[in-house]
């Protein structure tokens, strides 16, 4: 026990001296810092978009007299054709995309990942079976997928991350399977198994903890994915719908006037290639942060 316990804050230090390290890789990428500083933003106008703005008086509720205003001082993005502020509509909208965005991702790991990790850990019929299934969903193109799922199961914003997650989830069971299947014939798992450890116990304490890397950095550059399917969903009029401001949906209730009134589709469109781009962007510096052999 006292072996144990000495053994206890080196493996904590060496944690946190591999996090250091990644951090010190990471700052040194400007690109990457430079997303880290766009995703902080947006998540901070997230959260505090509900105290800054009310969303019955400065969100939804059309006022006529200011429809179709072009930028100015007074609306630095201009008003929508029911006289709306887009900026405070794009402001509080970033909680219902980044909503979307993280939530889906997250459904995708609670479903890929187990599935990848019993699959590489097994293998044999187990693995053929769990990569033919995700084979098929592979094969489906992804916003077909997630379509199908929003009109079977109704819209709604939590179908519509359901939707989004599903079509996630096979790139995860993908990447989770190549991650254990390079530690799980390692020392410390052999060691595990002659001592009795039960194996899906293995898979979570010991597995699956050394093989997060590429989960983590999949994980980060699947959210702009995310994002982009559920406002193409919201566009068609299959996600969130209007007057709920979601950039997808401004988009699709600004295309009637784009000709005269193009800033009404140019700013949210603004609103979610800065998103994708900076997320891609953290997620590529990510990747190089934690495997700097994989940086071209």
């Amino acid at each position: 026990m006292d072996a144990i316990n000495d053994t206890t804050p080196v493996e904590k230090w060496k944690k946190s001296s591999i996090t250091a390290e990644v951090w010190s890789r990471l700052r040194k990428n400007k690109g990457a810092m430079i997303g880290l500083i766009v995703v902080v933003f947006l998540i901070v106008m997230a959260l505090a978009a509900p105290l800054i703005l009310d969303y019955q008086n400065d969100v939804i509720k059309q006022n006529i007299r200011n429809r179709l205003l072009h930028p100015s001082l007074a609306h630095p993005f201009g008003t929508d054709e029911t006289g709306r502020s887009i900026l405070s509509r794009i402001a509080y909208g970033s909680r219902y995309s980044l909503s979307v965005g993280f939530v889906a991702v997250i459904v995708s790991l609670l479903v890929g990942v187990p599935l990848g990790s019993v699959a590489g850990f097994f293998g044999g019929k187990v693995d053929n079976f769990i990569m033919r299934i995700a084979d098929v969903f592979l094969s489906i193109p992804p916003f077909l997928l997630a379509l199908v799922v929003v009109v079977a199961l109704g819209q709604s914003t939590f179908n519509l991350m359901l939707a989004v997650g599903v079509t996630s989830a096979p790139h995860f069971v993908r990447v989770a399977r190549a991650s254990v299947l390079s530690v799980s014939n390692q020392e410390y798992v052999e060691a595990a198994r002659a001592i009795g450890v039960h194996d899906f116990k293995i898979i979570y304490r010991h597995v699956l903890s050394n093989s997060l890397s590429p989960i983590i950095v999949q994980a980060t550059m699947r959210v702009g994915s995310a994002i982009i399917t559920a406002s193409s969903l919201s566009f068609l009029g299959m996600g969130i719908s209007p007057p709920t401001p979601e950039w997808g949906a401004m988009l699709a209730s600004g295309r009637r006037y784009i000709r005269d009134y193009s800033y009404m589709t140019m700013f949210p469109g603004l609103a979610i290639m800065i998103t994708v781009l900076a997320l891609n962007m953290l997620g590529d510096g990510l990747r190089d942060a934690i495997d700097p052999r994989l940086k071209r």
